[in-house]
């Protein structure tokens, strides 16, 4: 844990995203999922984020919990512990509108946010991890229906619990307005972020809350029913996180001044895709630009300058003395 804390500080970085949340398992000690595969699905003999707390502390770095909020489950298989959530609620589970349940593979299958009882247990979740460990942050990712690969003509949440919410909120079936049917499933993505935002303001006041957010707004609303630039124009995020990952420069430079306009003023920050860029080129490029936006950004992913293989040994000689002269010059990061 402190090696690579170290090698983050020693780079130039002043915040790190540590992820303690991918499937609804947990890599800390969690009264409410059991321990992540990566762990074997046992405790480890200590907890990764209090470590992780202590390190990033120890060397003045801000460290923030991430958290993958929808994914309830990825495989082939479904989980062996009974307590892990597709066991233990299936029926909070994403059902298309034949009544089948988000097919297992490769992918992410998730939880339905439009029930109450899932924002709920989500809260608890994440109210969890910021009352009990001192993170500066808590960064959401996959706030949003993850439906990148969803069966062709699926349509979801089409339970009948939903489907019964959806016709007292409005008086409508889905096939009566899809315009409206999206909007009513972006709002309810946009509750349990208001959910989690009252959270955090009672139980930690002056934690900073981020949401991942993807590059095209439009497609992120009508397709993934999120809505950042509200989260932002309403403060129920202090910042989003654009994953602009792309080795294209005018693509990035593109996707982050039209996301910007979007949310005039506020804390719009550049992913940057590093794992993408097969040249130190792309990176040194978009880091200009992230200089000139005054915004910071995020490197996507820490493997892509610290791992072990020659092509990110590169790239880490490559940007370091960019990212060691921002920090000196007091750019976030």
């Amino acid at each position: 844990m402190a090696g690579i804390i170290e090698r983050c500080s020693q780079a130039g970085f002043n915040t790190v995203l540590f992820q303690v949340r991918g499937n609804a398992t947990a890599f800390y000690r969690s009264r409410y999922e059991p321990w992540g595969e990566e762990y074997s699905g046992g405790d480890p003999g200590f907890d990764p984020l209090e470590a992780a707390v202590y390190e990033a502390h120890a060397r003045g770095m801000a460290i923030h919990a991430w958290v993958n909020v929808m994914p309830g489950w990825r495989g082939q298989q479904p989980p062996v512990d009974r307590r892990q959530l597709y066991n233990a609620h299936r029926d909070w589970f994403l059902r298309d509108q034949s009544g089948r349940l988000q097919p297992l593979g490769d992918f992410y299958v998730s939880v339905n946010p439009c029930l109450p009882e899932v924002r709920r247990y989500l809260v608890n979740v994440f109210q969890e991890i910021v009352s009990r460990y001192q993170v500066d942050g808590l960064h959401l990712d996959y706030i949003r229906f993850p439906l990148d690969k969803a069966p062709r003509g699926s349509d979801y949440p089409c339970d009948a619990r939903t489907l019964e919410l959806y016709r007292q909120a409005t008086g409508k079936r889905p096939q009566d307005s899809r315009s409206q049917w999206t909007l009513w499933r972006q709002r309810q993505v946009t509750q349990l972020v208001r959910e989690i935002r009252r959270m955090c303001q009672h139980d930690r006041p002056g934690l900073r809350l981020t949401a991942a957010c993807l590059p095209d707004v439009n497609e992120a609303r009508s397709h993934y029913f999120q809505d950042g630039p509200t989260w932002l124009t309403d403060g129920l995020v202090d910042a989003v996180f654009v994953m602009n990952y792309t080795a294209d420069t005018g693509t990035f430079r593109r996707r982050q001044e039209a996301w910007m306009r979007t949310a005039p003023s506020r804390w719009v920050i550049p992913g940057i895709g590093a794992y993408l860029h097969s040249t130190d080129a792309s990176t040194l490029a978009q880091l200009k630009l992230a200089d000139q936006w005054l915004r910071g950004f995020a490197f996507f992913s820490a493997n892509a300058i610290f791992g072990s293989d020659p092509r990110s040994r590169q790239r880490l000689n490559a940007v370091q003395p960019v990212l060691l002269d921002m920090k000196q010059r007091g750019g976030r990061r």
